[in-house]
């Protein structure tokens, strides 16, 4: 049996290479869309895993930030260009929604360290009210480079886990990743006891929390409003 890390390269490269062996993965994105299973309720193949649906989070997460910010008018969006179902995804949702809140988006495309650097110096210079940052697991692994970056420029931005928050990001909307985990060891479990990943459906993700970083918030001068707080899962001192 092969458990896949966060993220559908690897477990789309697991599938290509076996038909037989049982595959359990865990990523934010469509599983449906990717071609992964045919169906959340019955996969029909060798692959079933836990979805964290992190992606259909985004206009969730732009709301949070408006009431975090009422002043954000104008947010840049960053992406990772090479995960284009999850941006897709992603803008297909947010652009609706900013909209609806009166902001305008910017959308900013960053694949390596360098293009990261390349979308601040851009911040910098054009100066936007905040940043939205796009799930995906390579900007997942950069997020002491985003978060540092964002402190240096001053720019209030939401990500989508709490990976970043922990890291010094101000505030996140995203899946509960323990729960995620512990539901991927379940799924894994029941496929090691026989189950059949052509009969196991895909269990999604029904725990979401939000993180706000409050030494960040300080830091960018901000308030936090009582209405955050109240229903914020943790508040990081």
């Amino acid at each position: 049996m092969i458990a896949t890390v966060h993220g559908p390269a690897v477990t789309l490269a697991a599938k290509a290479a076996t038909t037989t062996i049982p595959i359990v993965f865990t990523i934010a994105e469509d599983p449906v869309r990717l071609g992964l299973v045919a169906s959340l309720a019955r996969p029909g193949g060798n692959v079933t895993g836990i979805n964290f649906v992190t992606g259909e989070l985004a206009a969730k997460r732009l709301e949070l930030l408006r009431e975090l910010l009422s002043r954000a008018a104008r947010v840049a969006v960053l992406v990772n260009p090479a995960n284009f179902t999850q941006t897709e995804t992603t803008l297909r949702d947010l652009e609706p929604a900013a909209r609806a809140i009166g902001s305008q988006i910017q959308v900013f495309k960053a694949d390596t360290s360098r293009e990261i650097d390349a979308a601040f110096a851009t911040f910098a210079r054009e100066r936007p009210d905040a940043l939205f940052v796009s799930s995906s697991a390579y900007l997942t692994s950069r997020r002491v480079q985003l978060t540092q970056l964002a402190a240096r420029h001053a720019i209030p931005a939401t990500y989508p886990g709490r990976q970043y928050v922990e890291a010094g990001g101000l505030m996140s909307y995203g899946s509960n990743l323990a729960d995620g985990w512990r539901q991927l060891g379940l799924q894994t479990g029941r496929v090691l006891k026989g189950a059949k990943p052509a009969e196991l459906p895909v269990v999604q993700s029904t725990k979401f929390e939000l993180v706000i970083n409050a030494q960040t918030a300080r830091m960018l001068s901000l308030t936090v409003p009582a209405s955050l707080l109240a229903i914020a899962d943790e508040v990081i001192e």
